[in-house]
C-alpha cells in the first residue's frame, strides 16, 4: 500500500508535546489508518475466536447427545473452518498492516533526524557527543519501532480481546463472567508500580549505552593513535569499565522484569484455576451444560493472559516512551537557517572583508575574542598567526557564518554579513580544515564533493594539478578511481590535505580559507601547493592560518593574534622590525630549531 507524499514530508516538529502518547499518534501521521485498520482486523480476529467457543457449546450440546441433530454434521464442522480461516486471514492483514505503520512511521523518523541534524548549528554539535547521537538514531529509534509494532497495536488488541470475550463470557454465564475479572485490578496495580520504575532504570541504561557507544567510537577513530602510544591496555580497562557499568544498570532493569512476571503470572495463573473450578463446580450442579464450560474454558484464556500481557506492554510501553523522549530532545532543536537573509548580490562577490570591533562568546560567556577590528581588500592575502587557542579559527569561522558575532559586525562587501543567507555563503566560501575530512569513497568522489554539478574530468585534474596531488593519483593503480579508505586512512596525511585544497579550488570560491592546510606536507610539498596557488588566489580574498612564520611571509597582511585580540599587524618585514614583538619572538624561535635540525641532520651525513 502506497504511503502519500504528504506523510513522508510531515514535520515531525508536530509531536513535540508534554503528552508523550499523544506525541507518538502524532508521530505516526499518515499512518493512522492502517493503525485503525490493524486494530479492527484484531477485533474481528477476536470475534471470530469468540464465535468459534460458541460454535462449540452448541456442538457439544447438541452432538454429543442421543437424538437428531438440528444440522448436518458437515455444516458444524465447515464452521469451524471458516471461522478459522477468517481469523487467520483476519490476523495477517492485522500484521502487515501493523508491519507498514511501524517500518513507515521509523523510516519517516530516521529520514528526518538525519535531515534534522544535518541542519542544527555548530553550537550544537559542539556541546553534543558523537556516540550519544548515534545511539539515539539507532537503539532509540528502534525502541520507537517496538513501541509502534508491538507495544501500541498490542495494547489495541488486548482491550479489544478483553471486552468482546468479556461480553461473551457473560453472555454464557453472568457469575462467571464477574469471577473471571476478579484478579485484573491488581494485574493492572502491579504494572502501575513497576512502570514509573522501568521507566527510570531504562533511560539510566540508555544513558549509559550511549557512553558506551562513544568509547568505542572514539577508540575506533583514533586506533592509529592508541598503538602509536601503546595505551591498548589502558583503552581496554576504560572501556571495561563502561561496560561494567552498563552491566549493573542492565542487571537492575532486569531484576525489575524478574519481580515482574512471576508476580502477574501468579496472579493471572490463580484467576485462571478459580474460574475453572467454580465453572466445573456449576456443571456437577447442574447450573451450565458441559458445552457451555468449554466455551468458557476457550473464552476465559483470551481475558487473564491478554491482561497478563498488557501489564507486560504497559511495563515495555515505559521503554518507547522514554527513548521517544530522546529522540525529540533532538528533533525540538531550532534548525540553522540556510536561506535566512535579505540580501544577494547581483554579481560575484569582490571579496572586501571588514571587521569592527568584532567580538565572540560560546555559551559559557568566555571571550574568545576581544574587539577585533582589521579590514581586508579583494584579493588580498591575510595570514593569521598566533599560539593555540588564540582565536584563529574561530574568527575565520564567522564568516561562513558557522557562528554570529556576539559584538561589533562583519562587513562582506560593504554589507553586514548576517544579511547574507548562510546557504549563499558557504557557496562562496573554500575552506580547507587542518585536518581535513575525506569520506570512504573514490579520490574522485572526494575532489568533486562540494561542486553539487557534473564536472568534466578535465577540470578535476587542473585542480589537483594546481594542489601538487595529480601525479600521486595517477600512480595508484586505479587512479581517481582510488578509494581512499575510513576518513583517508589509506593517504598520508600531506596526501590528504591535498586532496582537501583540490576539493576547495574546484569549488571555485570568492573567498579562501586555508587553516593550517600545508601543516602536514613537507618544505618542498609545500612550496608546490604554494607556488600552485598564487595563480589560484589572484582575485580572491584569502585567509591563511599557520604556525610556521615561513607559511606567512608572502601575505599581504599578517594579523599576530593573542588570547583572542589582535596584538600586531602588518607585513612580514614590517613585523620583523619590531625587535620586541610577539612576531619576531617566534620567528627568532622557529629560525634557532630549524638552523638546530639542520645541524644535527649535516652531523648525522
Amino acid at each position: 500500500m502506497s504511503i502519500s507524499a504528504s506523510s513522508q514530508s510531515y514535520d515531525l516538529k508536530n509531536a513535540l508535546t508534554p503528552n508523550r502518547l499523544l506525541g507518538l499518534w502524532r508521530l505516526m501521521t499518515g499512518y493512522h489508518w492502517h493503525y485503525l485498520g490493524a486494530t479492527l482486523g484484531v477485533g474481528l480476529a477476536a470475534l471470530a475466536k469468540a464465535a468459534t467457543s460458541f460454535l462449540l457449546r452448541f456442538f457439544v450440546d447438541h452432538y454429543f447427545q442421543p437424538g437428531p441433530h438440528p444440522y448436518p454434521l458437515v455444516m458444524v464442522a465447515s464452521g469451524f473452518v471458516v471461522l478459522a480461516a477468517f481469523e487467520g486471514l483476519l490476523s495477517f492483514l492485522s500484521g502487515r498492516l501493523t508491519a507498514q505503520t511501524a517500518e513507515g512511521a521509523t523510516r519517516r523518523l530516521r529520514n528526518y533526524l538525519f535531515d534534522h541534524i544535518q541542519r542544527l548549528p555548530f553550537s550544537y554539535h559542539r556541546k553534543m557527543q558523537t556516540g550519544e547521537l548515534i545511539q539515539r538514531c539507532t537503539s532509540d529509534v528502534d525502541a520507537v519501532r517496538r513501541f509502534f509494532a508491538d507495544q501500541a497495536i498490542g495494547i489495541g488488541r488486548i482491550v479489544l480481546l478483553f471486552v468482546i470475550n468479556f461480553v461473551a463470557i457473560l453472555q454464557l454465564n453472568v457469575k462467571l463472567g464477574l469471577i473471571s475479572i476478579v484478579v485484573i485490578p491488581f494485574v493492572l496495580l502491579t504494572s502501575a508500580f513497576f512502570f514509573k520504575r522501568v521507566s527510570k532504570a531504562y533511560e539510566d541504561f540508555q544513558e549509559q549505552d550511549a557512553v558506551l557507544t562513544t568509547a568505542l567510537q572514539e577508540n575506533l577513530t583514533g586506533v592509529r593513535v592508541v598503538k602509536a602510544f601503546a595505551r591498548q591496555q589502558y583503552e581496554i580497562q576504560k572501556f571495561e569499565r563502561e561496560n561494567r557499568e552498563k552491566f549493573q544498570r542492565g542487571k537492575k532493569l532486569t531484576l525489575m522484569h524478574s519481580f515482574f512476571w512471576p508476580a502477574s503470572d501468579v496472579l493471572c495463573g490463580a484467576q485462571t484455576l478459580i474460574g475453572y473450578l467454580v465453572g466445573a463446580l456449576m456443571v456437577i450442579n447442574g447450573e451450565i451444560t458441559i458445552g457451555t464450560y468449554l466455551a468458557y474454558m476457550g473464552l476465559v484464556v483470551y481475558i487473564i493472559w491478554p491482561m497478563r500481557n498488557l501489564g507486560r506492554l504497559i511495563v515495555q510501553t515505559s521503554t518507547g516512551l522514554v527513548s521517544f523522549n530522546r529522540v525529540m530532545e533532538i528533533i525540538k532543536e531550532e534548525r540553522e537557517s540556510l536561506d535566512e537573509g535579505d540580501y544577494l548580490p547581483e554579481g560575484n562577490l569582490r571579496g572586501e572583508v571588514v571587521f569592527d570591533h568584532v567580538g565572540f562568546h560560546y555559551e559559557d560567556r568566555v571571550d574568545i575574542l576581544k574587539d577585533v577590528t582589521f579590514s581586508v581588500q579583494p584579493g588580498e592575502v591575510v595570514a593569521l598567526l598566533g599560539s593555540t587557542g588564540s582565536g584563529k579559527t574561530t574568527l575565520v569561522n564567522l564568516l561562513p557564518r558557522f557562528y554570529d558575532p556576539t559584538e561589533g559586525r562583519i562587513l562582506l562587501d560593504g554589507v553586514d554579513i548576517t544579511r547574507y543567507p548562510r546557504r549563499y555563503l558557504r557557496q562562496q566560501i573554500g575552506i580547507v580544515e587542518q585536518e581535513p575530512f575525506l569520506f570512504s569513497r573514490s579520490i574522485l568522489e572526494n575532489i568533486t564533493y562540494g561542486v553539487g554539478r557534473e564536472v568534466p574530468m578535465e577540470e578535476v585534474e587542473a585542480a589537483a594539478r594546481a594542489a601538487a596531488i595529480h601525479d600521486v593519483i595517477m600512480s595508484f593503480p586505479k587512479g581517481y578511481h582510488t578509494l581512499v579508505g575510513e576518513k583517508g586512512v589509506t593517504l598520508s596525511g600531506g596526501q590528504k590535505q591535498r586532496v582537501a585544497i583540490a576539493r576547495t579550488l574546484l569549488k571555485n570560491p570568492r573567498i579562501l580559507i586555508l587553516d593550517d592546510s600545508t601543516s602536514s606536507v613537507d618544505t618542498e610539498t609545500e612550496a608546490e601547493i604554494r607556488a600552485a596557488l598564487q595563480a589560484l588566489m589572484k582575485n580572491r580574498t584569502t585567509f591563511i592560518i599557520a604556525h610556521r612564520i615561513q607559511s606567512v611571509m608572502e601575505a599581504d597582511q599578517i594579523l599576530v593574534m593573542d588570547q583572542g585580540r589582535i596584538v600586531q599587524r602588518g607585513k612580514h618585514e614590517d613585523l620583523l622590525a619590531q625587535e620586541d614583538g610577539f612576531y619576531r619572538k617566534i620567528y627568532d624561535i622557529q629560525t634557532r630549531i630549524e638552523a638546530e635540525l639542520e645541524k644535527e641532520i649535516a652531523n648525522a651525513a
